[in-house]
């Protein structure tokens, strides 16, 4: 089991400890808005006991649909807030791991976009301080599998926290973590969903 993977099994433990625990918390405010709901349709159904037996069920019934209503918002609620915690404490986790594992999430990350072709990489001052001694000559190994691929790492500063930008000619693919939790927000989310609620 790779270091991300011991990092997404503890975060999703986290994660499901706070998600029952929110949605505990949830159910219980919605138990107490259906009392609520509830003690107010009798009063409303003394106020009218002159009228029909169906009005009485009609209140009641409009009652328990409002707070079911509002319970499915309170838990739907919860759950989004939890997976943009889940999704942020992940970037943030993948940023502090440490240098050597933060190397190969590099490397297997440049091994993934990098193209088939003469280009440079980008660092921000801090992540290049990060990388191993060896970096440059795994870097050349990680690229052979791409024939033409080369990267010449660049001495920029950029302002980005984690990843990298690979740039060709004009060509500039942003591959920071930031970009890329960004671009795969909606899949991210459906997959937390999934393993949380489902």
């Amino acid at each position: 089991m790779t270091g991300l993977e011991k990092i997404l099994k503890a975060i999703e433990a986290d994660a499901q400890k706070e998600a029952d625990a929110v949605i505990a918390k949830a159910k219980s405010e919605a138990d107490e808005i259906l009392a609520a709901a509830r003690k107010e349709a009798e009063q409303k159904s003394r106020q009218i006991a002159e009228k029909s037996e169906a009005d009485v069920k009609a209140v009641l019934s409009r009652a328990e649909s409002s707070a079911a209503l509002q319970e499915k918002k309170i838990i739907l609620d919860a759950k989004q807030q939890i997976i943009s915690n889940i999704i942020t404490s992940a970037r943030n986790k993948l940023a502090e791991l440490p240098n050597a594992e933060y190397t190969e999430i590099i490397l297997s990350m440049i091994k993934k976009y990098a193209h088939k072709e003469a280009g440079k990489i980008v660092f921000s001052g801090r992540d290049r301080k990060r990388l191993t001694p060896d970096f440059t000559d795994r870097l050349v190994q990680v690229l052979q599998d791409k024939p033409g691929a080369a990267l010449t790492i660049v001495e920029e500063e950029s302002s980005f926290d984690g990843g990298f930008l690979l740039v060709y000619g004009d060509i500039e693919e942003n591959c920071s973590f930031d970009a890329l939790f960004a671009e795969e927000k909606d899949t991210l989310q459906d997959k937390v969903n999934s393993l949380l609620f489902d």
